[in-house]
């Protein structure tokens, strides 16, 4: 299921709808004697990609979903759980620890870090499983935080969490009722706040890694399209995909319950929770 979810998502991103939708039009054109209908698709094609490329656009619909939470503010209570949300990574030993790190998983990283930092006693929680590589993302991710001046005794892994949703499950059984900070990407922090919540839990959001700025002076910039733009489109679209399928999965979670009368629990198809300090080297 989750492999396929990926997949299915992947072909709903802007580029390769639009793309699919551009070499359909030229297969028209080329092989069939709808040249004309062809022909517009293509136009259509391109003229998208052009606008999801466009900064005013883009930006201004990616900075409503990242500006609904600020940047963290310590609370009064003391933190005893900071948690960052993995994203991606890449095992070569050619280049060093942090390129091998996925951008955006540094940044969430970092201030992971930092908020930890402010609260020298509270446990560094790292997510995310191997994605095909013999290291998981977790580790990878515990091994810039030891370089980075982190105590490997403060660190605790979740090394089988596959997204947000496994993620939360397994946070609420380390975790409990303790206070939390959930560290994510600014526009993907209303969804993981729902997964969260949904695992009850009731964490002190910390965004990071903002994409979509207003004040962009050079018009060179602001005005013509760039790939920059085209992700912070992707970026919007994929969160939006993503709240559309919480909503399904929870109704279906629901009709399920409902059917079978009992009440609404978390789910049983969870992962069995592996967490892990990181060993001595």
């Amino acid at each position: 299921m989750f492999e396929l979810k990926k997949l299915v998502s992947t072909l709903l991103m802007p580029l390769p709808a639009l793309l699919l939708i551009g070499f359909f039009g030229l297969f028209l054109i080329w092989f069939t004697q709808r040249k004309g209908f062809g022909s517009f698709l293509v136009f259509v094609s391109l003229l998208l990609i052009g606008l999801v490329s466009f900064q005013p656009l883009s930006s201004s619909l990616l900075m409503k979903l990242e500006r609904q939470h600020t940047q963290f503010l310590a609370p009064e209570e003391p933190v005893e759980y900071v948690m960052v949300l993995g994203h991606g990574h890449v095992v070569d030993d050619e280049i060093p620890p942090t390129s091998e790190l996925s951008r955006v998983a540094l940044m969430r990283l970092v201030e992971g870090i930092r908020i930890h930092f402010m609260y020298p006693t509270s446990k560094l929680i790292l997510s995310g499983y191997d994605g095909g590589y013999e290291v998981s993302h977790a580790r990878m991710l515990a091994r810039v935080a030891m370089a980075m001046g982190v105590n490997k005794n403060n660190i605790l892994l979740l090394e089988t969490a596959k997204d947000t949703w496994e993620e939360a499950f397994q946070a609420a059984s380390v975790v409990g009722q303790s206070n939390l900070v959930l560290v994510t990407s600014a526009s993907h922090m209303p969804r993981a706040l729902y997964d969260f919540q949904t695992a009850g839990l009731d964490p002190i959001p910390a965004p990071t890694n903002y994409m979509a700025q207003r004040e962009i002076q050079q018009p060179w910039i602001k005005y013509s399209p760039r790939a920059q733009y085209l992700e912070q489109f992707e970026r919007f679209w994929h969160e939006r995909l993503g709240q559309l399928w919480q909503r399904l999965r929870d109704k279906v979670a629901q009709q399920q319950d409902e059917f079978q009368g009992d009440p609404v629990t978390s789910p049983e198809s969870a992962p069995d929770l592996q967490l892990e300090s990181v060993p001595a080297n």
